[in-house]
């Protein structure tokens, strides 16, 4: 029970201070073509991060499934075979 009580504690605790951590702002409208023209920029930088980011990721995972073991045992067709 106490385990409990300081998990929920805990968890309120951080609840509380994300939401005091917030700034009042919220979400603002700018008509200032230099403001938007920034922001776009930024918008641009991070989704490019983003981009390399995911296909870096994918290229590890896809050279990683690329290799596999070779068997000692080569196959040869059999002798008794009609062609």
């Amino acid at each position: 029970m106490k385990r409990v009580s300081l998990a929920v504690l805990v968890s309120l605790s951080a609840v509380a201070s994300a939401a005091y951590a917030q700034t009042d702002k919220g979400v603002t409208m700018s008509t200032d073509p230099a403001k938007i023209s920034d922001i776009e920029m930024r918008a641009q930088a991070l989704q490019a991060r983003q981009d390399s980011m995911q296909n870096m990721q994918s290229q590890s995972k896809g050279s990683k499934s690329t290799h596999h073991k070779k068997s000692g045992a080569k196959t040869t067709p059999s002798s008794g075979s009609s062609q």
